[in-house]
């Protein structure tokens, strides 16, 4: 019955390496494959090597906001999941310039509970 024995490979990115490392953390430990990255630049140099199945990506980094990321991600792997997650108001702006060029992500507001993550992903 279990036609699909490759664990779902999930790149986590925030530039805060203690967020990305512990939800990289449980997610291998919940089956998925997942790898941490703490530059929307870095998560978009993986994608074309990781390939993931999933990116979940908080929002506001120094470098390349996550939203733009996970754009220039979907360009390359047009199937792939994307989760978004702030603690920040100016996500607001960021989700509505994004959608106005065609784009709707989905938001889970930080700090993000492990169990509401892995139900998101598994739907």
């Amino acid at each position: 019955m279990h036609e699909n024995r490759v664990k779902p490979k999930v790149l986590v990115v925030d530039d805060e390496r203690v967020i990305a490392d512990t939800l990289a953390m449980i997610l291998n430990q919940s089956g998925f494959d997942a790898r941490a990255v703490y530059s929307g630049e870095k998560a978009v140099d993986m994608a074309s090597t990781f390939t993931p199945d999933m990116l979940i990506t908080d929002v506001i980094m120094a470098d390349l906001n996550g939203i733009d990321a996970a754009i220039m991600i979907r360009s390359i792997l047009p199937k792939i999941k994307i989760l978004l997650f702030s603690g920040q108001a100016a996500t607001a702006d960021l989700l509505e310039k994004a959608r106005e060029k065609g784009y709707e992500f989905e938001i889970l507001a930080k700090p993000v509970h492990p169990q509401d993550l892995l139900s998101r992903l598994q739907a």
